[in-house]
């Protein structure tokens, strides 16, 4: 009912108390964030297919996938656990589990600090200790630096914190080969050039969600057209660099048309929010651009085992 008052807990004891519900296997499940752990790890897999010309061992692949979601879902709930009194605030978030009560921040910590651990040793004992601490160094950046620091700081806290989102495609490469090529450098930039139009699009829908919470956003401190401007400019930039991996021999042809549709699909989303937005251009894009992720690394996967480029 919209004409009831909402209530925003501010305090630890408010959020702990809003709720009586019992926590479940549910609610720890949502902290890790599973849609997004679940397209880390598909960019990971493609990271680890592609540094192979065969099929990877299930032996690698197994305990790598594992231990790189168990630490990417341990930085998505220590983001929970910082941001507690933001969701609070924003009717997106509004029900997580922090700001309804079902959890506390001692259990999220610990949650965060079991599963982490437990990927980390996982990746070291059964990949290889580089894998293992590029991926805590992800985590770190994603969980500290940018959710600690850059979210709060600068209008360019996604662009900046983004690189430790990016880093799931050489995570996958340094699990097969256990060294930095290259080609994984360049997966990374697909992602990282791909994260500020994906992101900016949900910051114009919820920019007002933003302001009031205090977040300094794009859209918040630099207005909504500048950032449409900036979502614009970033997504002819992202159609570039998707041609990079047809261009440097590394994909084929299926690859080429593919991402070329995509490319050009997101660039008209990106073009109606500029010159000619409806109410949910900007939220149907920042949708779209998941699928237009997803669609680029399925794409570099088929390619790779249909056409087998020779590395």
């Amino acid at each position: 009912d919209m004409t009831e008052p909402v209530h925003y807990p501010e305090s630890d004891a408010a959020i702990a108390t809003s709720s009586r519900k019992r926590a479940g296997w549910r609610d720890y499940l949502t902290l890790t964030k599973p849609n997004v752990v679940l397209l880390l790890l598909l960019t990971a897999l493609v990271g680890m297919c592609l540094s192979s010309p065969t099929w990877v061992p299930w032996y690698i692949m197994v305990p790598g996938l594992i231990g790189i979601g168990l630490m990417s879902g341990s930085a998505a709930a220590v983001n929970h656990l910082v941001d507690r009194h933001i969701d609070a605030r924003m009717a997106r978030t509004l029900r997580r589990p922090l700001p309804a009560g079902t959890l506390s921040p001692r259990h999220v910590l610990a949650f965060a600090a079991i599963i982490g651990s437990l990927g980390f040793i996982i990746l070291a004992l059964w990949v290889n200790m580089l894998t293992a601490w590029l991926t805590l160094a992800s985590l770190v950046g994603y969980a500290i630096i940018y959710t600690m620091y850059l979210k709060r700081a600068t209008p360019q806290n996604i662009v900046i914190g983004g690189l430790a989102g990016a880093a799931p495609p050489l995570l996958g490469w340094t699990a097969v080969t256990n060294e930095i090529h290259p080609f994984a450098i360049m997966l990374v930039m697909i992602v990282f050039t791909w994260t500020p139009p994906h992101f900016w699009a949900l910051a114009v829908h919820r920019a007002k969600d933003y302001a009031k919470a205090d977040i300094p956003m794009l859209p918040v401190t630099h207005g909504v057209e500048f950032t449409k401007t900036c979502i614009l400019l970033y997504t002819i930039l992202l159609g570039v660099i998707c041609l990079l991996p047809y261009i440097i021999g590394m994909s084929g042809v299926i690859y080429l048309v593919g991402s070329t549709i995509l490319s050009c699909w997101f660039l008209a989303y990106a073009w109606k929010l500029k010159f000619a937005p409806s109410k949910l251009t900007a939220f149907n894009m920042f949708k779209f651009s998941i699928w237009q992720l997803f669609g680029l690394f399925i794409l570099l996967l088929v390619d790779h085992y249909v056409v087998s480029p020779a590395f």
